[in-house]
């Protein structure tokens, strides 16, 4: 990696007074990481201005002021109810490797500039759970974890948790969800509109980012739907999920519309792939090129390194599960 600079902006050379010049080099640097529609593949290894555009003012102008770069992701919502994905409804292994590899990002950024980095993760569990079908003591107990974990990983410095709780002082889960929707929620009909449209040949980003988005989430709602012993059929299920993934996403946009709101000047990322010049930066959660997430799965250790995958694709390859402090963490393969 380039180490430009690390001393404080106002201190440096002339030749780097330019914020821009820095900021750049930093926002390359994390495009590394980035997740990118097929559909604009070209621009996955040389990022263009469009795909720049979104982000580069806001590390620009926090450079220019001397403070932290600011990032906020919407993730760790909990776990997948879904046994044949997940260990079980705690952050694990999966989890722990997700915020060591954010942590670095941070890390890396602070080689080119001194006042760093800071990732404040915008857990949304609590925006969907009773859509996707997690009870909320287990947001609630997935929340406390993931930050025990953050601390205990040396973290705090670097990233942060913010989620609907610390909005509001009712305790009424419901409520908060409601009061959310009346604030920051937009009509279904405009979601479907938006959805179909980018169906179509003549799209825009924005509705192609919509349609996508609609796809994945109901794919990720049937697999979560589809848990040992179920009963229903799987078209049944299905139609059901099509129709939950329209809240997801309604419920998805309130909370992106509310942290617009709350953190105007931060670089919005997410963990959804993203075409060129959306106002967000698709980013992995592990170094490896992996589609799944922490919440939909687990750590594999392959063998000095961990990969992302299924529950019930660990135990096919006959890996054996691991435990840290007498709860199972995640899988190994058998020598």
């Amino acid at each position: 990696m380039k180490v430009l600079n690390t001393t404080p902006v106002g201190t440096q050379s002339p030749t780097l007074l330019d914020p821009t010049v820095l900021a750049r080099e930093i926002l390359l640097d994390v495009m590394r990481f980035r997740r990118m529609s097929s559909t604009h593949a070209n621009c996955a290894d040389k990022p263009c201005e469009a795909c720049q555009a979104p982000h580069l003012p806001r590390i620009a102008a926090a450079i220019a002021h001397g403070k932290p770069i600011t990032f906020v992701l919407p993730a760790f919502p909990g776990k997948s109810p879904n046994p044949a994905k997940v260990l079980g409804h705690l952050p694990d292994m999966a989890e722990e490797c997700a915020l060591k590899f954010l942590g670095q990002v941070c890390k890396n950024i602070e080689q080119y500039y001194s006042p760093g980095a800071r990732i404040i993760l915008c857990s949304d569990g609590r925006v969907f759970s009773d859509s996707v079908g997690m009870p909320e003591q287990h947001v609630t107990e997935y929340q406390q974890e993931i930050a025990y974990m953050i601390e205990r990983l040396g973290l705090t410095s670097m990233i942060s948790l913010f989620n609907l709780d610390d909005l509001y002082e009712i305790v009424d889960f419901d409520l908060m969800r409601r009061e959310l929707m009346e604030q920051y929620g937009k009509p279904l009909d405009v979601l479907r509109d938006l959805v179909r449209q980018g169906g179509k040949e003549d799209s825009s980003p924005e509705s192609e980012e919509a349609h996508r988005l609609y796809c994945g989430i109901t794919r990720f709602l049937v697999e979560d739907a589809t848990r040992p012993g179920e009963t229903e059929t799987r078209s049944a299920i299905q139609k059901k999920c099509r129709v939950r993934a329209y809240e997801v996403i309604q419920r998805s946009n309130a909370w992106s519309e509310l942290l617009a709101v709350h953190f105007p000047d931060a670089v919005r990322l997410s963990i959804h792939p993203q075409t060129c010049g959306t106002k967000k930066l698709g980013i992995r959660l592990m170094d490896a090129q992996s589609w799944m997430t922490p919440w939909h799965g687990v750590a594999v250790d392959m063998g000095g390194r961990f990969e992302l995958l299924k529950r019930s694709q660990a135990e096919a390859m006959c890996a054996r599960v691991v435990e840290v402090a007498g709860r199972p963490s995640h899988y190994e393969l058998m020598s």
